[in-house]
């Protein structure tokens, strides 16, 4: 549509601004080729009018109709690496890629969260959030793009403006409930794979831990499909090398930034994270339970007995 009469045709048969595409953005680039102020002179009053309708269009209360149920669509709440999160309902997020060529990475997260809800264990569940249902979602202009309706996480922020900030003693919780939720996902065959500060989110009043971002998954010794291009020199060796990632990809990344959360880290602390960064990954620990279970060991002898720290995120 980059005509003023592709345009207004357009906009004209549309009974709802989903036919016309998704988001503000969409909306704001057909007003720029509508708007009266920039049309043909001789099309200013067809101008007004289907400016007119494209706002009305645009303002109605929006919904989505899938095969499960229809949801009120919100805001765009967040922009990942490859797709965009938007509010349904009050509970509920839409997660859709921003190219279709990133649909196979959103059918990866699909298929490592349906994994993980097959684990049934309730105790370890909460270490990701669930998916609702997966649906393709094709706009005005015919793209297909695979989605999906996940559970919507309340009162958890991500790891980006700990880093190099915070106490070894604040960042020991949320240590062993990552070790914790990477044992689960190891366990019912699921290697996340891109462990980096925007796919850690923490609840920091109740200690809560939720690993995000499942697309970069892979089931063990597969190769990693892609990375996040801003951690590129957080990741092992063979992710880069595209060689089989396995439980030790994801504790050599996971080891990297509970250390770079750390303001002056103990050396006792740096030997552990150095021991689980290995560039050879049958040097590295192989199972994140057991290496918890030594990190407990570790700061024991370094802090003494385990007692709840009230955390407060630092100011950005």
């Amino acid at each position: 549509m980059t005509t003023f009469d592709e345009a207004a045709t357009a906009i004209d048969r549309a009974t709802s601004f989903a036919e016309l595409g998704d988001g503000e953005s969409a909306y704001r680039k057909l007003l720029k080729i509508v708007h009266p102020d920039v049309a043909p002179a001789a099309q200013r009053a067809t101008a007004t009018r289907v400016a007119a309708k494209l706002t009305e269009l645009f303002a109605r209360p929006r919904t989505l109709t899938t095969r499960r149920a229809t949801y009120r669509l919100g805001e765009v709440v967040a922009r990942g690496d490859l797709a965009d999160l938007i509010a349904l309902d009050d509970d509920k997020l839409l997660k859709l890629p921003r190219r279709p060529a990133d649909n196979d990475l959103v059918r990866a997260e699909a298929a490592a969260l349906t994994r993980l809800d097959r684990d049934g264990n309730p105790r370890h569940r909460a270490y990701a959030p669930r998916l609702i249902e997966t649906f393709i979602h094709e706009d005005g202009a015919g793209a297909r793009r695979e989605a999906l309706v996940l559970e919507r996480l309340t009162g958890f922020v991500p790891l980006t403006t700990m880093l190099h900030k915070l106490d070894a003693r604040d960042v020991a919780w949320m240590w062993r409930r990552l070790l914790t939720g990477l044992g689960w996902a190891h366990r019912a065959g699921v290697v996340h794979g891109a462990v980096v500060p925007e796919h850690v989110l923490i609840q920091p009043e109740e200690h809560g831990v939720v690993l995000v971002d499942w697309c970069y998954s892979v089931t063990p010794g597969t190769p990693v499909p892609a990375v996040v291009s801003r951690y590129r020199t957080t990741y092992p060796p063979e992710v880069l090398a595209k060689r089989p990632a396995t439980a030790a990809t994801d504790i050599y990344q996971a080891g990297g930034l509970m250390l770079a959360l750390i303001d002056r880290p103990p050396a006792a602390l740096r030997r552990f994270v150095a021991g689980c960064r290995y560039a050879a990954p049958r040097m590295r620990p192989q199972d994140a339970w057991q290496l918890l279970a030594e990190l407990d060991e570790l700061l024991e002898k370094l802090y003494g007995p385990r007692k709840f720290r009230h955390f407060t995120v630092p100011a950005a």
